[in-house]
């Protein structure tokens, strides 16, 4: 059985191409997605409150192994420890005032099981009709013909997406970072 948990040693590390230079202060716009609660969110009212969201491409499951390549792109491995990290110190970012939610392109049905068999406390946000990604510009890759997000995480406050952690590596340290920002700026 593989460990979705622990990264592999030597994985290729993503370069910052710009691919989100022009989120820095824009407006979040009035978007509805569905969350893993099955509750329909709108992403500009969402943004009104200091809220962290981190993107990942795809979680995998105890069955589905690993494709053939996926190590070897820069920034793909490591959607489980990126979300676990968040988990963990879920309770942290409530107490300094924060929302947290998870995204991807995945199926809601599918980040259910994630949520379920991994104890994720905070909702994960389906945009598999890629209405944000698109509407954001959001830099995406392609692989087995399957479009995905690339890693990244924001922070949103007032309307506004205010930080944009991009590119993210290593996944597992993303909460850590994401946490360490907020508790330098408050």
């Amino acid at each position: 059985m593989k460990d979705l948990f622990k990264l592999p040693e030597n994985l290729p590390v993503p370069l910052d191409d710009g691919g989100c230079n022009h989120l820095q202060n824009i407006a979040v716009p009035s978007i509805n997605l569905i969350t893993t609660n099955n509750c329909e969110i709108n992403l500009h009212e969402l943004a009104q409150t200091p809220t962290v969201i981190f993107f990942y491409p795809r979680t995998g499951t105890l069955t589905d192994p690993t494709a053939d390549g996926w190590n070897l792109i820069p920034g793909a491995r490591g959607c489980t420890p990126q979300s676990c990290g968040f988990r963990d110190l879920y309770s942290e970012f409530k107490e300094l005032g924060f929302n947290v939610y998870g995204a991807s392109t995945q199926t809601t049905e599918y980040q259910q099981e994630f949520v379920e068999r991994n104890h994720i406390p905070f909702e994960i946000i389906s945009d598999e009709k890629f209405l944000m990604t698109d509407k954001l510009i959001l830099p995406t890759f392609e692989f087995n013909n399957q479009r995905l997000i690339k890693r990244m995480a924001m922070i949103l406050n007032h309307g506004k997406i205010m930080k944009v952690f991009y590119p993210v590596f290593p996944p597992d340290k993303n909460a850590e970072v994401v946490l360490n920002w907020i508790q330098k700026e408050n």
